[in-house]
């Protein structure tokens, strides 16, 4: 088991490869943040199901900055990284990056206040066959091809998107990190995540690039 500390945020759905920024300034998330760093404890940000507590609307910066907002039901399955402070300003609100490096499930909560804990499961892919991982191959040419047209007229993009660094990539990375350059919606994105087949997301991938 894997114990994360974890962060529901609504919309937030993260992939493998990719980093996460984000501005903490609730009092619970700021000592979160503060216990993972002492103790080396990967944080987890995932998507939500449901609302349990609203927060007020209405309030001003100082007391969000002194009382905690709403809490959320997490999905069962989401990223999780090691945790990196970058600023820390004078009323306490926090920088962080999140370097996502691995998916797990929630299996059992250890920890509930101020903070939640989980003790959680890998959620690994299937292991492919040869011919699979030359589907893979077949369909990042054809992502990477489609990404080159939807960005025709954005020199740095298509000078990016025609580096070695796409085509090198491992294609399982690869499944996951594309991800991270396209917005779309959260409950969709959450659908791909919790795929444990690499070509099954880069189908999805594809199918929501041919429609733009």
């Amino acid at each position: 088991m894997i114990e994360v500390a974890l962060f529901p945020i609504p919309n937030s759905v993260n992939f493998p490869g990719v980093p996460c920024p984000l501005h903490v300034f609730e009092p619970r998330y700021r000592k979160m943040v503060w216990h993972c760093l002492d103790n080396q404890l990967p944080i987890g940000v995932c998507h939500t199901k449901k609302v349990l507590h609203a927060p007020d609307n209405q309030q001003t910066l100082e007391k969000a900055l002194n009382t905690n907002q709403a809490t959320y039901k997490p999905c069962d399955i989401f990223s999780a990284g090691p945790v990196t402070l970058l600023e820390e300003l004078d009323d306490g609100r926090m920088v962080i990056e999140i370097d996502i490096d691995i998916r797990l499930r929630l299996q059992s909560e250890v920890q509930t206040l101020p903070f939640s804990i989980w003790a959680c499961e890998e959620w690994l892919d299937q292991p492919g066959s040869g011919r699979h991982a030359v589907m893979l191959e077949q369909t990042r040419q054809k992502i990477l091809q489609r990404l080159v047209a939807l960005t025709h007229g954005t020199p740095e993009y298509q000078e990016a998107l025609k580096s070695n660094y796409w085509r090198e990539m491992a294609v399982q990375d690869f499944s996951f990190s594309v991800m991270g350059m396209l917005g779309m919606d959260a409950d969709l994105k959450q659908e791909i995540l919790e795929m444990t087949e690499s070509t099954e997301r880069l189908q999805k991938t594809l199918e929501i690039l041919n429609t733009l």
